[in-house]
């Protein structure tokens, strides 16, 4: 623009054109444009970027044809995709774009789909996770638990004289799955200027899995745990067992758990019957995990001596995360819940 405006005013002030290419350092058919541009429109007016290119042909109704086709999905059109990619919604529109009266978008180019759905705004590619809340009694169930919390925290220190009676509250919950994977070759350890990092070989083994089931004791830190190879009902309650060896038997053991089949089943609740008054069952609410703290201690165990864990067999992986355990219980943190706006002001 600064081209046109110097070549309209040369001209105007008497160069000619061989004077002005050399100013202007352009060649004579650029300034001869600029300057039969300015003398037909003005210079304002020929300022003003022209519209390039011929006027646009998808129609307003192809337009929302294509976006209600961005909301269904490929597998209801006989495809194999989950989800729409822009170059499969190209292809499908151009196979379709005829016969449902929308010819202007028969040729349509992936380009020009993206146009058109970041203008709506629409993202068929993309997924957004959510967690729908499926338990009616979600409300009811996180005030209990919070409540129990509060107590905790307001409970005297120190503790009670040895023999008097107590609720000890443990947060339980198990973390399956725990792959035991064994190296296909020694790790080569860090050394200065070789390299910095431990050498290890991509390839591996499995050996099996293990479950960690623990309870977190939210008065002191102390952990309970167990590793076995599977997670049923018999497992769950030699958990249970643990729990009744560790605390004195005039303690009441509150426990904050979900409703896993293992911890309801006939043969769980045949032996919390061998039992009475001694196992007393908060649930958590479906899809509250987040609500039991001993989701922190998984956290923890993930992060510390389960990190790039190797093993040789099973039962090492099972001898180091009870050693991990134990390595907890060393120096236990004590858990505190500080957030009780859901419960209101307290009475």
């Amino acid at each position: 623009m600064d081209l046109l405006k110097r070549s309209s005013a040369g001209y105007h002030a008497g160069e000619n054109f061989s004077s002005l290419s050399r100013t202007l350092k352009v060649g004579r058919r650029i300034v001869y444009k600029h300057v039969d541009r300015a003398l037909a429109a003005g210079v304002d007016v020929a300022l003003r970027d022209r519209p390039h290119g011929s006027a646009p042909t998808i129609t307003p109704e192809a337009k929302v044809w294509v976006l209600a086709l961005a909301g269904t999905k490929p597998k209801e059109h006989g495809q194999a995709a989950e989800l729409w990619t822009l170059a499969a919604l190209a292809k499908h529109i151009g196979r379709t774009a005829q016969a449902a009266g929308h010819p202007s978008v028969a040729n349509v180019v992936k380009s020009t789909v993206h146009a058109i759905l970041r203008n709506a705004p629409l993202r068929p590619h993309k997924i957004k996770y959510h967690l729908e809340r499926r338990d009616p009694e979600f409300e009811r169930k996180m005030k209990e638990i919070l409540i129990v919390y509060r107590e905790v925290a307001e409970l005297e220190q120190p503790p009670p004289p040895v023999g008097t009676p107590r609720i000890v509250t443990v947060s339980v919950d198990e973390k399956p799955g725990v792959q035991a994977l064994a190296t296909t070759s020694a790790d080569l350890p860090s050394a200065p200027g070789v390299h910095p990092e431990v050498g290890r070989d991509y390839e591996y083994k499995r050996l099996g899995t293990a479950s960690i089931s623990a309870g977190l004791d939210l008065q002191d830190g102390h952990v309970t745990a167990r590793v076995e190879k599977r997670h049923r009902s018999v497992e769950f309650e030699r958990l249970l067992q643990d729990l009744d060896t560790y605390y004195p038997s005039e303690d009441a053991i509150r426990l904050l758990l979900d409703n896993h089949s293992a911890h309801i089943s006939k043969e769980t609740m045949a032996y919390l019957a061998t039992r009475p008054n001694r196992f007393v069952y908060v649930p958590t609410p479906k899809h509250g995990s987040w609500l039991n703290w001993v989701e922190t201690l998984f956290g923890k165990i993930a992060r510390t001596f389960l990190r790039s864990i190797r093993v040789k067999s099973g039962n090492e992986l099972q001898a180091r995360m009870l050693q991990g355990i134990v390595e907890i219980n060393a120096a236990p943190i004590v858990h505190r819940w500080s957030n009780f706006t859901a419960l209101g002001t307290p009475d």
